[in-house]
């Protein structure tokens, strides 16, 4: 009989340490699934940002095409088309020149006399 009460203490100390360690795992389970969920919505409110932030800077650079485009397609200033046509004129004016030298029929079409000339003759036409 002794025996078999000391073979039901022993049970009984084994169950209750079966016990401790079965509530000891369910906790661990429990703080790892905790983790997991705080870990997720981290990751959530991270995506969350970088969209919100994504889409700032979508939103800027289309602002930024379009002041850009406005200011491609705008009238240009009176004094770059002054510029423009003078130098369309000049380039006029040079290209019989500069077209028999580039098939080599003729010299290096300007001398340092005619670049200093031309440059005068520019400056006058700007200020005129």
């Amino acid at each position: 009989m002794t025996s078999l009460l000391a073979q039901e203490i022993r049970l009984s100390k084994r169950h209750k340490e079966i016990i401790s360690q079965r509530l000891m795992l369910l906790q661990q389970m429990e703080d790892k699934f905790i983790d997991k969920n705080k870990e997720k919505a981290s990751q959530m409110k991270a995506a969350e940002t970088a969209f919100k932030r994504n889409l700032s800077l979508l939103m800027d650079i289309e602002a930024a095409e379009k002041s850009l485009q406005t200011r491609i397609h705008s009238i240009p200033s009176p004094e770059v088309v002054s510029l423009e046509t003078l130098y369309w004129a000049s380039v006029e004016e040079y290209i019989p020149k500069w077209e028999q030298f580039l098939l080599g029929r003729a010299p290096y079409p300007i001398s340092v006399e005619n670049e200093n000339e031309a440059e005068n003759t520019i400056q006058n036409e700007a200020q005129g």
